[in-house]
């Protein structure tokens, strides 16, 4: 039986990946995630188009009842010279009431956070993936590890015999 080809579908310019945490699915133990959009300045905006953003030292907080997306750096647009943005400083996170109240029942539990995973546009608007998830112990993370190999391994081995 012969594998089908997947068919490249052509990638729409305004929907891509510009940004990705993937430092998060290693530190964290994720339990559930969210489509945001952000509040950004035209600089900002120019800045991500390019992917000069990065998101591995950034959280999300909920402050005054608003979820705020903070340490995440976007880099200065050097066309923008005198209209340019603060590379770090605070940005809105935008959702609807209902997430909001049931995302921070959540992340208010001690020891979970509001993880950013990605950054991304749909139809030409930026959206932040942002994930609850609570903070893995080192031995937790090789254990994880541990336990990837060993399943490699097996899957190998069964290959192997067929």
């Amino acid at each position: 039986m012969a594998r089908q080809k997947k068919k490249k579908t052509p990638e729409d310019p305004n929907s891509r990946t510009v940004c990705r945490n993937r430092k998060a699915r290693h530190q964290y133990d994720l339990m559930d995630e969210l489509e945001c959009g952000i509040v950004l300045k035209g600089s900002e905006v120019k800045s991500v188009r390019d992917g000069k953003i990065s998101i591995d030292e950034a959280y999300a907080r909920l402050q005054h009842g608003e979820l705020w997306l903070i340490n995440a750096n976007i880099a200065e647009y050097p066309q923008a010279t005198v209209m340019n943005h603060e590379p770090t400083r605070p940005r809105k996170l935008l959702l609807h009431k209902r997430e909001l109240t049931k995302f921070a029942e959540s992340a208010g539990q001690k020891g979970l956070t509001l993880v950013p995973m990605a950054v991304y546009f749909t139809r030409g608007i930026v959206k932040v993936k942002v994930a609850v998830g609570r903070g893995r112990k080192l031995h937790d993370k090789r254990d994880k590890l541990r336990k990837q190999s060993d399943r490699q391994d097996m899957r190998r081995a069964m290959q192997k015999h067929r």
